[in-house]
Protein backbone atom coordinates (compact mmCIF):
# COMPACT_ATOMS: atom_id res chain seq x y z
CA UNK A 1 0.00 0.00 0.00
CA UNK A 2 1.07 3.31 -1.03
CA UNK A 3 2.14 6.15 1.75
CA UNK A 4 -0.97 8.06 1.10
CA UNK A 5 -3.27 5.11 0.59
CA UNK A 6 -1.98 4.36 4.45
CA UNK A 7 -2.68 8.04 5.64
CA UNK A 8 -6.32 8.04 4.46
CA UNK A 9 -7.45 4.58 5.05
CA UNK A 10 -6.58 6.00 8.61
CA UNK A 11 -7.80 9.14 8.38
CA UNK A 12 -10.94 9.31 11.07
CA UNK A 13 -13.74 11.81 11.01
CA UNK A 14 -12.89 14.33 13.11
CA UNK A 15 -16.69 14.65 14.50
CA UNK A 16 -19.59 11.51 15.21
CA UNK A 17 -22.39 10.86 14.33
CA UNK A 18 -25.32 10.46 17.26
CA UNK A 19 -27.67 7.26 16.99
CA UNK A 20 -30.28 9.40 19.01
CA UNK A 21 -33.09 10.36 17.16
CA UNK A 22 -34.79 14.10 17.47
CA UNK A 23 -38.80 14.17 18.58
CA UNK A 24 -40.36 14.78 14.97
CA UNK A 25 -38.29 11.40 13.95
CA UNK A 26 -35.73 13.55 11.24
CA UNK A 27 -32.24 11.75 11.27
CA UNK A 28 -29.95 13.63 14.04
CA UNK A 29 -27.32 15.93 12.56
CA UNK A 30 -23.75 15.07 12.82
CA UNK A 31 -22.68 16.69 15.83
CA UNK A 32 -18.97 18.01 16.54
CA UNK A 33 -17.22 16.48 19.45
CA UNK A 34 -14.86 19.38 19.89
CA UNK A 35 -15.48 23.46 20.14
CA UNK A 36 -13.43 25.81 18.07
CA UNK A 37 -9.95 24.83 16.88
CA UNK A 38 -7.88 25.57 14.40
CA UNK A 39 -5.63 22.97 14.54
CA UNK A 40 -5.24 20.36 11.74
CA UNK A 41 -5.82 16.29 13.15
CA UNK A 42 -2.35 14.45 12.48
CA UNK A 43 -4.02 12.61 9.44
CA UNK A 44 -4.46 16.29 7.93
CA UNK A 45 -1.42 17.19 8.52
CA UNK A 46 0.47 14.29 6.99
CA UNK A 47 -1.86 14.62 3.85
CA UNK A 48 -1.23 18.12 3.35
CA UNK A 49 2.67 17.58 3.57
CA UNK A 50 2.01 14.62 0.88
CA UNK A 51 0.18 16.84 -1.54
CA UNK A 52 2.97 19.56 -0.85
CA UNK A 53 5.34 17.22 -1.74
CA UNK A 54 3.66 16.06 -4.65
CA UNK A 55 3.14 19.73 -5.68
CA UNK A 56 6.84 20.64 -5.36
CA UNK A 57 8.15 17.35 -6.77
CA UNK A 58 5.77 16.85 -9.67
CA UNK A 59 3.90 19.64 -10.39
CA UNK A 60 6.09 22.73 -10.14
CA UNK A 61 8.92 21.77 -12.49
CA UNK A 62 6.46 21.18 -15.67
CA UNK A 63 3.50 23.73 -15.25
CA UNK A 64 5.45 26.08 -17.38
CA UNK A 65 5.49 23.54 -20.06
CA UNK A 66 2.36 22.39 -20.11
CA UNK A 67 0.94 26.05 -19.47
CA UNK A 68 2.59 26.29 -22.89
CA UNK A 69 2.05 23.49 -25.10
CA UNK A 70 -2.01 23.08 -23.44
CA UNK A 71 -1.45 19.67 -22.99
CA UNK A 72 -3.86 17.44 -20.77
CA UNK A 73 -1.19 16.19 -18.18
CA UNK A 74 -2.19 13.11 -17.79
CA UNK A 75 1.37 11.75 -16.93
CA UNK A 76 0.41 13.71 -13.54
CA UNK A 77 -3.11 12.84 -13.26
CA UNK A 78 -1.76 9.29 -13.21
CA UNK A 79 0.44 9.82 -10.34
CA UNK A 80 -2.03 11.57 -8.48
CA UNK A 81 -3.98 8.73 -8.73
CA UNK A 82 -1.74 6.61 -7.99
CA UNK A 83 -0.95 7.67 -4.91
CA UNK A 84 -4.39 8.57 -3.76
CA UNK A 85 -4.94 11.94 -4.43
CA UNK A 86 -7.78 11.96 -5.83
CA UNK A 87 -11.16 10.07 -5.27
CA UNK A 88 -10.57 9.61 -1.49
CA UNK A 89 -14.52 10.57 -0.98
CA UNK A 90 -15.73 7.89 -2.83
CA UNK A 91 -17.49 5.67 -0.83
CA UNK A 92 -15.89 1.87 0.34
CA UNK A 93 -18.81 0.16 -1.12
CA UNK A 94 -17.55 1.50 -4.18
CA UNK A 95 -13.98 -0.30 -3.28
CA UNK A 96 -13.15 3.73 -2.51
CA UNK A 97 -10.92 4.53 1.22
CA UNK A 98 -14.23 6.75 1.69
CA UNK A 99 -12.62 8.78 4.57
CA UNK A 100 -12.21 12.25 2.66
CA UNK A 101 -14.62 14.58 3.46
CA UNK A 102 -14.89 17.93 1.63
CA UNK A 103 -12.32 19.27 3.89
CA UNK A 104 -9.29 16.89 3.55
CA UNK A 105 -10.00 17.81 -0.58
CA UNK A 106 -9.42 21.03 0.05
CA UNK A 107 -6.18 21.00 1.62
CA UNK A 108 -4.87 18.87 -1.65
CA UNK A 109 -6.76 21.31 -3.63
CA UNK A 110 -5.12 24.20 -2.31
CA UNK A 111 -1.58 22.82 -2.05
CA UNK A 112 -1.52 21.51 -5.52
CA UNK A 113 -3.08 25.13 -6.96
CA UNK A 114 -0.12 26.25 -5.52
CA UNK A 115 2.00 24.18 -8.21
CA UNK A 116 -0.97 24.63 -11.00
CA UNK A 117 -4.15 25.95 -11.18
CA UNK A 118 -4.44 24.65 -14.58
CA UNK A 119 -3.41 21.10 -13.10
CA UNK A 120 -5.75 21.39 -9.89
CA UNK A 121 -8.68 22.16 -12.09
CA UNK A 122 -7.92 19.07 -14.29
CA UNK A 123 -8.07 16.76 -11.23
CA UNK A 124 -11.24 18.72 -9.45
CA UNK A 125 -13.33 19.07 -12.46
CA UNK A 126 -13.52 14.80 -11.91
CA UNK A 127 -14.37 15.43 -8.43
CA UNK A 128 -17.85 17.68 -9.93
CA UNK A 129 -18.47 15.56 -12.26
CA UNK A 130 -18.66 12.52 -9.19
CA UNK A 131 -20.17 14.74 -6.85
CA UNK A 132 -24.33 14.81 -8.39
CA UNK A 133 -23.81 10.80 -8.67
CA UNK A 134 -22.38 10.60 -4.81
CA UNK A 135 -25.37 12.79 -3.50
CA UNK A 136 -27.86 11.03 -6.07
CA UNK A 137 -26.87 7.71 -7.13
CA UNK A 138 -27.95 4.49 -6.32
CA UNK A 139 -25.99 1.64 -5.30
CA UNK A 140 -25.38 0.57 -8.58
CA UNK A 141 -24.76 3.53 -9.96
CA UNK A 142 -22.37 4.19 -7.77
CA UNK A 143 -20.48 0.92 -8.25
CA UNK A 144 -20.44 0.94 -11.78
CA UNK A 145 -19.10 4.52 -12.26
CA UNK A 146 -17.76 5.32 -9.04
CA UNK A 147 -15.64 2.18 -9.31
CA UNK A 148 -13.90 2.68 -12.47
CA UNK A 149 -12.34 5.52 -11.04
CA UNK A 150 -10.85 3.40 -8.17
CA UNK A 151 -10.01 0.98 -11.10
CA UNK A 152 -8.10 2.89 -13.01
CA UNK A 153 -6.69 6.69 -13.71
CA UNK A 154 -9.67 7.77 -15.32
CA UNK A 155 -12.05 10.97 -14.74
CA UNK A 156 -15.11 12.26 -15.17
CA UNK A 157 -16.91 15.67 -16.25
CA UNK A 158 -19.94 18.25 -15.49
CA UNK A 159 -21.85 18.84 -18.15
CA UNK A 160 -24.42 22.05 -17.09
CA UNK A 161 -23.28 25.06 -19.32
CA UNK A 162 -24.26 25.35 -22.97
CA UNK A 163 -23.64 28.58 -25.34
CA UNK A 164 -26.00 30.49 -24.44
CA UNK A 165 -26.79 28.85 -20.79
CA UNK A 166 -24.34 29.69 -18.37
CA UNK A 167 -25.13 31.75 -14.71
CA UNK A 168 -29.12 30.53 -16.11
CA UNK A 169 -28.88 27.20 -15.51
CA UNK A 170 -32.83 26.82 -16.00
CA UNK A 171 -31.93 28.15 -19.84
CA UNK A 172 -31.09 24.77 -20.16
CA UNK A 173 -32.27 23.91 -23.91
CA UNK A 174 -30.23 20.33 -24.57
CA UNK A 175 -33.41 17.95 -24.12
CA UNK A 176 -33.95 14.20 -23.63
CA UNK A 177 -37.33 12.62 -24.73
CA UNK A 178 -38.37 9.24 -23.40
CA UNK A 179 -38.29 6.23 -26.02
CA UNK A 180 -39.85 3.05 -24.19
CA UNK A 181 -36.97 2.13 -21.69
CA UNK A 182 -34.38 4.59 -22.66
CA UNK A 183 -34.17 8.36 -23.30
CA UNK A 184 -33.11 10.44 -26.48
CA UNK A 185 -30.45 12.67 -25.86
CA UNK A 186 -29.78 15.74 -28.07
CA UNK A 187 -28.11 19.51 -27.38
CA UNK A 188 -24.77 21.25 -27.44
CA UNK A 189 -22.53 21.77 -23.73
CA UNK A 190 -20.20 24.35 -23.84
CA UNK A 191 -16.76 25.39 -21.50
CA UNK A 192 -16.74 21.19 -20.13
CA UNK A 193 -13.58 20.56 -17.99
CA UNK A 194 -12.21 17.39 -18.88
CA UNK A 195 -15.28 17.18 -21.96
CA UNK A 196 -12.43 15.73 -24.27
CA UNK A 197 -10.93 12.57 -21.68
CA UNK A 198 -13.54 12.12 -19.58
CA UNK A 199 -14.59 8.36 -19.77
CA UNK A 200 -18.19 9.63 -18.67
CA UNK A 201 -20.37 12.63 -18.09
CA UNK A 202 -22.94 14.11 -15.72
CA UNK A 203 -25.76 15.67 -18.07
CA UNK A 204 -28.53 18.14 -17.43
CA UNK A 205 -31.11 18.15 -19.72
CA UNK A 206 -34.91 19.33 -19.98
CA UNK A 207 -37.49 16.28 -19.71
CA UNK A 208 -40.38 18.65 -19.45
CA UNK A 209 -41.18 20.78 -22.84
CA UNK A 210 -43.55 22.89 -21.16
CA UNK A 211 -41.51 26.24 -20.70
CA UNK A 212 -44.13 27.30 -17.97
CA UNK A 213 -42.82 23.99 -16.07
CA UNK A 214 -40.48 25.23 -13.07
CA UNK A 215 -36.39 24.70 -13.41
CA UNK A 216 -37.10 22.28 -10.01
CA UNK A 217 -39.27 19.82 -11.95
CA UNK A 218 -38.25 20.16 -16.30
CA UNK A 219 -34.90 18.61 -15.82
CA UNK A 220 -33.42 15.30 -15.44
CA UNK A 221 -29.59 14.35 -14.48
CA UNK A 222 -28.24 11.86 -16.40
CA UNK A 223 -25.07 9.72 -16.94
CA UNK A 224 -23.55 9.59 -19.91
CA UNK A 225 -20.98 7.26 -21.55
CA UNK A 226 -17.90 9.31 -23.60
CA UNK A 227 -17.98 6.34 -25.53
CA UNK A 228 -21.36 5.81 -26.61
CA UNK A 229 -22.56 6.93 -30.13
CA UNK A 230 -23.73 10.14 -30.67
CA UNK A 231 -21.19 11.69 -28.19
CA UNK A 232 -19.19 14.27 -29.89
CA UNK A 233 -16.57 16.56 -28.34
CA UNK A 234 -15.73 19.28 -30.09
CA UNK A 235 -11.79 20.75 -29.81
CA UNK A 236 -9.79 22.18 -27.52
CA UNK A 237 -10.81 25.70 -26.44
CA UNK A 238 -7.25 28.02 -26.34
CA UNK A 239 -8.31 29.45 -23.27
CA UNK A 240 -6.18 32.69 -21.45
CA UNK A 241 -5.11 30.44 -18.49
CA UNK A 242 -5.29 27.59 -17.10
CA UNK A 243 -3.98 25.87 -20.03
CA UNK A 244 -3.55 22.53 -19.03
CA UNK A 245 -7.42 21.88 -17.91
CA UNK A 246 -8.86 20.30 -21.11
CA UNK A 247 -12.16 22.79 -22.01
CA UNK A 248 -14.16 21.64 -24.58
CA UNK A 249 -18.01 21.67 -26.02
CA UNK A 250 -19.74 19.18 -26.29
CA UNK A 251 -22.36 17.93 -29.11
CA UNK A 252 -25.44 15.03 -28.03
CA UNK A 253 -26.96 13.38 -31.18
CA UNK A 254 -29.80 11.27 -30.39
CA UNK A 255 -27.30 9.82 -27.93
CA UNK A 256 -29.35 6.51 -26.35
CA UNK A 257 -29.32 6.27 -22.66
CA UNK A 258 -30.75 3.36 -20.42
CA UNK A 259 -33.34 4.51 -17.73
CA UNK A 260 -30.45 2.63 -15.60
CA UNK A 261 -28.88 5.91 -15.85
CA UNK A 262 -30.82 8.41 -14.89
CA UNK A 263 -30.06 9.96 -11.29
CA UNK A 264 -32.87 9.61 -8.52
CA UNK A 265 -35.83 10.36 -11.21
CA UNK A 266 -37.23 12.54 -13.71
CA UNK A 267 -37.74 16.19 -12.68
CA UNK A 268 -34.81 15.74 -10.14
CA UNK A 269 -32.18 17.11 -12.16
CA UNK A 270 -31.82 21.06 -11.20
CA UNK A 271 -32.00 20.19 -7.49
CA UNK A 272 -29.16 17.62 -8.07
CA UNK A 273 -27.06 19.88 -10.26
CA UNK A 274 -27.42 22.44 -7.32
CA UNK A 275 -27.13 20.95 -4.86
CA UNK A 276 -23.60 19.49 -5.87
CA UNK A 277 -21.48 23.09 -5.60
CA UNK A 278 -22.66 23.03 -1.54
CA UNK A 279 -19.53 20.47 -1.90
CA UNK A 280 -17.76 21.89 -4.63
CA UNK A 281 -17.52 25.47 -4.45
CA UNK A 282 -15.33 25.29 -1.24
CA UNK A 283 -12.51 23.36 -3.42
CA UNK A 284 -12.84 25.94 -5.95
CA UNK A 285 -12.31 28.16 -3.04
CA UNK A 286 -8.84 26.56 -1.86
CA UNK A 287 -7.64 26.51 -5.16
CA UNK A 288 -8.03 30.05 -5.82
CA UNK A 289 -6.27 29.85 -2.04
CA UNK A 290 -3.45 28.28 -3.49
CA UNK A 291 -3.11 30.63 -6.11
CA UNK A 292 -2.44 33.63 -3.94
CA UNK A 293 -0.58 32.01 -2.15
CA UNK A 294 1.60 31.43 -4.44
CA UNK A 295 1.43 34.86 -5.62
CA UNK A 296 2.30 36.16 -2.08
CA UNK A 297 5.39 33.64 -2.25
CA UNK A 298 6.46 35.03 -5.76
CA UNK A 299 6.36 38.49 -4.56
CA UNK A 300 7.83 37.97 -1.36
CA UNK A 301 10.98 36.40 -2.57
CA UNK A 302 11.49 38.46 -5.46
CA UNK A 303 11.09 42.20 -3.41
CA UNK A 304 14.13 40.53 -0.92
CA UNK A 305 16.42 40.19 -3.72
CA UNK A 306 15.51 42.86 -6.11
CA UNK A 307 16.93 46.20 -4.69
CA UNK A 308 16.07 49.90 -5.59
CA UNK A 309 17.76 53.07 -4.54
CA UNK A 310 20.27 50.58 -2.82
CA UNK A 311 17.86 48.44 -0.73
CA UNK A 312 15.62 45.57 -1.60
CA UNK A 313 12.35 46.19 -2.71
CA UNK A 314 10.99 44.75 0.33
CA UNK A 315 11.70 47.54 2.43
CA UNK A 316 9.41 50.02 1.08
CA UNK A 317 6.90 50.98 2.38
CA UNK A 318 4.64 51.03 -1.15
CA UNK A 319 5.54 47.29 -1.66
CA UNK A 320 5.66 45.71 1.85
CA UNK A 321 1.89 47.17 2.40
CA UNK A 322 1.11 45.21 -1.16
CA UNK A 323 2.84 41.76 0.90
CA UNK A 324 0.82 42.38 3.85
CA UNK A 325 -2.32 43.13 1.49
CA UNK A 326 -1.53 39.95 -0.04
CA UNK A 327 -1.73 37.91 3.37
CA UNK A 328 -4.35 39.29 4.77
CA UNK A 329 -6.41 37.91 1.61
CA UNK A 330 -4.78 34.66 2.19
CA UNK A 331 -5.56 34.01 5.51
CA UNK A 332 -8.78 35.12 5.19
CA UNK A 333 -9.57 32.79 2.30
CA UNK A 334 -8.43 30.19 3.80
CA UNK A 335 -10.86 30.64 7.02
CA UNK A 336 -13.47 31.16 4.62
CA UNK A 337 -13.17 27.65 2.75
CA UNK A 338 -12.41 26.09 5.75
CA UNK A 339 -15.79 27.16 7.40
CA UNK A 340 -17.82 26.41 4.62
CA UNK A 341 -16.18 22.92 4.20
CA UNK A 342 -16.39 22.31 7.69
CA UNK A 343 -19.91 22.63 7.75
CA UNK A 344 -20.77 20.79 5.04
CA UNK A 345 -18.80 18.05 6.55
CA UNK A 346 -20.98 18.32 9.42
CA UNK A 347 -24.30 17.74 7.82
CA UNK A 348 -24.85 21.66 7.92
CA UNK A 349 -26.46 23.67 5.16
CA UNK A 350 -23.14 25.99 3.86
CA UNK A 351 -24.70 27.60 0.70
CA UNK A 352 -24.10 30.74 2.12
CA UNK A 353 -20.65 30.10 3.32
CA UNK A 354 -20.19 28.05 0.28
CA UNK A 355 -20.73 30.80 -1.84
CA UNK A 356 -18.98 33.37 0.52
CA UNK A 357 -15.76 31.38 0.19
CA UNK A 358 -15.69 30.60 -3.55
CA UNK A 359 -16.49 34.76 -4.27
CA UNK A 360 -13.72 36.26 -1.34
CA UNK A 361 -11.39 33.55 -2.45
CA UNK A 362 -11.81 34.47 -6.42
CA UNK A 363 -11.78 38.20 -5.61
CA UNK A 364 -8.09 37.66 -3.45
CA UNK A 365 -6.60 35.80 -6.30
CA UNK A 366 -6.78 37.87 -8.72
CA UNK A 367 -5.74 40.56 -6.66
CA UNK A 368 -2.73 38.80 -5.49
CA UNK A 369 -1.63 38.27 -8.87
CA UNK A 370 -2.22 41.68 -9.89
CA UNK A 371 0.01 43.12 -7.20
CA UNK A 372 2.50 40.00 -8.18
CA UNK A 373 3.00 41.23 -11.59
CA UNK A 374 3.32 44.54 -9.65
CA UNK A 375 5.71 43.90 -7.79
CA UNK A 376 7.73 42.15 -10.52
CA UNK A 377 7.73 45.25 -12.55
CA UNK A 378 8.43 44.87 -16.00
CA UNK A 379 9.40 41.21 -15.42
CA UNK A 380 5.97 40.30 -14.56
CA UNK A 381 4.62 41.25 -18.02
CA UNK A 382 7.17 39.14 -19.38
CA UNK A 383 6.23 34.75 -19.74
CA UNK A 384 10.02 33.77 -18.25
CA UNK A 385 9.12 35.15 -14.84
CA UNK A 386 5.91 32.68 -12.90
CA UNK A 387 3.67 35.53 -11.96
CA UNK A 388 2.39 36.53 -15.64
CA UNK A 389 0.82 33.08 -15.66
CA UNK A 390 -0.84 33.49 -12.32
CA UNK A 391 -2.35 36.41 -13.49
CA UNK A 392 -4.16 35.14 -16.30
CA UNK A 393 -5.21 31.70 -13.77
CA UNK A 394 -6.83 33.61 -11.56
CA UNK A 395 -9.44 35.52 -13.87
CA UNK A 396 -11.33 31.81 -14.13
CA UNK A 397 -12.08 31.76 -10.84
CA UNK A 398 -14.62 34.67 -11.11
CA UNK A 399 -16.32 32.62 -13.36
CA UNK A 400 -16.36 29.15 -13.16
CA UNK A 401 -18.48 27.39 -10.56
CA UNK A 402 -20.96 30.52 -10.59
CA UNK A 403 -19.69 34.08 -11.31
CA UNK A 404 -18.98 36.43 -8.75
CA UNK A 405 -22.05 38.03 -9.55
CA UNK A 406 -23.80 34.85 -9.16
CA UNK A 407 -22.31 34.31 -5.89
CA UNK A 408 -23.42 37.52 -4.55
CA UNK A 409 -26.62 37.28 -5.90
CA UNK A 410 -26.94 33.67 -3.70
CA UNK A 411 -25.41 35.46 -0.82
CA UNK A 412 -27.86 38.23 -0.82
CA UNK A 413 -30.78 35.57 -0.83
CA UNK A 414 -29.61 33.82 1.65
CA UNK A 415 -29.57 37.02 4.02
CA UNK A 416 -32.88 38.53 3.21
CA UNK A 417 -34.14 35.04 3.60
CA UNK A 418 -32.70 34.50 6.78
CA UNK A 419 -34.11 38.04 7.77
CA UNK A 420 -37.37 37.06 6.85
CA UNK A 421 -37.27 34.00 9.14
CA UNK A 422 -36.22 36.19 11.90
CA UNK A 423 -39.36 38.58 11.59
CA UNK A 424 -42.10 36.40 11.33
Amino acid sequence: MNPISQVVRATRPIYRKLSTTVPNGAAAKPIPTTGMCFELNDEQKALQDLARKFTREEIMPVAAQYDKSGEYPWPIVKKAWEVGLMNGHVPEHCGGVGNFGVFEECLTSEEIAFGCTGIVTAIGGSGLGQTPVIIAGNKEQQKKYLGRLIEEPIVAAYCVTEPGAGSDVAGVKTKAEKKGDEWILNGQKMWITNGGVANWYFVLARTNPDPKCPASKAFTGFIVEREWAGVNPGRKEQNMGQRASDTRGITFEDVRVPKENVLIEEGAGFKIAMGAFDKTRPPVAAGATGLANRALYEATKYAMERKTFGVPIAQHQAVSFMLADMAIGVEASRLAWQRSAWMVDHGQRNTLMASVAKCFASEVANKAAADAVQIFGGNGFNTEYPVEKLMRDAKIYQIYEGTSQIQRLIISREILTAAKQSNA
